[in-house]
């Protein structure tokens, strides 16, 4: 049987430069791997079962949308192979309906949020003058569990009828209705931030909700802004969690509160910036990279 230290799963087009990136990170930490895209899963599935092929560790950016992938991953999870993310994890971290309520219980601050019932359980939502009124308008309509690129997610509502038709997409879901939060400004910058979690290591990023541009944060403006409090929040983030890599949106608002709006983003869109204009800056990707390199050396050393 082939023995391999690592494999990277991957089935997104945009995906290979990252994937390339963080091969060379292997590369450069002798960690011996396979990038196995798409085309690959059929073969890698057979190897897999009949135990022609091992691995002592595995990325996985692919299973959540592919079956194959997602029956190579599960036989692997079987066999005791740490994997990047877990796919139970995964399962967990991504109903933003639980999060929510594990947030709060946590101490972290989260904008106010009504959360309904499927729409083939209960068709009508009743709110109480006294939602609507904390809930204000516009405000943000999200299913619980469709996730990535705010797919399903209606961001200016202004009444119910927008609840009920919105829901109507995706019948089996729960959905939250949530404030809208405004962050406040900073030097003519909007104070919202994506920040990466990667195996104990978080890198921040301005991120603007309304154009969806990076900037990364220097040493000197979480200094400046006092930013410092966001890396403690997404290592909360994680106890709750438990992803070893993942990202979250948070904004910062005039009365000094620090929100957490995008619970937990559980497949990173990596992107470089250098190829796209709404990438991840390329330095921030390279050391995420480095970062799941570390980590991976040091789960193989252990298996």
């Amino acid at each position: 049987m082939k023995t391999i230290d690592c494999a990277i799963f991957y089935e997104w087009e945009y995906d290979a430069d990252f994937i390339s990136v963080l091969s060379n990170k292997f590369h450069s930490k002798n960690i011996s791997h396979q990038v196995i895209h798409v085309g690959d899963f059929e073969r890698i599935l057979e190897e897999v079962r009949h135990r022609t092929v091992s691995f002592k560790a595995v990325v996985d950016r692919a299973s959540d949308v592919d079956d194959t992938c997602e029956a190579i991953v599960h036989l692997l999870k079987h066999r005791e192979i740490p994997i990047l993310n877990d796919p139970s994890k995964i399962l967990h971290a991504s109903d933003k309906a639980s999060m929510h309520l594990e947030f709060i219980t946590a101490g972290i601050h989260v904008p106010y949020t009504i959360i309904t019932s499927p729409y083939s359980s209960q068709r009508e939502v009743k709110l109480s003058l006294t939602e609507l009124a904390q809930l204000g308008r516009p405000f943000i309509i999200k299913p619980a569990n469709t996730t990535g690129g705010g797919i399903g997610v209606v961001t200016g509502a202004e009444d119910l009828r927008e609840v009920v038709d919105t829901r109507q997409h995706n019948k089996d879901d729960k959905y939250l209705l949530q404030q809208k939060i405004e962050p406040v400004d900073f030097d003519g910058r909007r104070a919202w931030f994506r920040p990466f979690y990667v195996y104990g290591e978080v890198f921040v990023c301005w991120w603007d909700d309304l154009t969806h541009l990076y900037i990364e944060a220097s040493q000197e403006e979480m200094e400046k802004f006092d930013l410092h409090e966001i890396k403690n929040i997404v290592r909360t983030i994680y106890s709750v969690c438990g992803l070893d890599f993942f990202s979250t949106e948070i904004a910062l608002t005039a009365e000094r509160k620090f929100v957490v709006i995008d619970y937990v983003n559980e497949i990173c869109d990596m992107r470089l910036k250098s190829k796209h204009y709404d990438g991840v800056p390329d330095n921030v990707v390279e050391a995420i990279a480095d970062q799941i390199a570390a980590g991976i050396s040091r789960m193989i050393e252990v298996h």
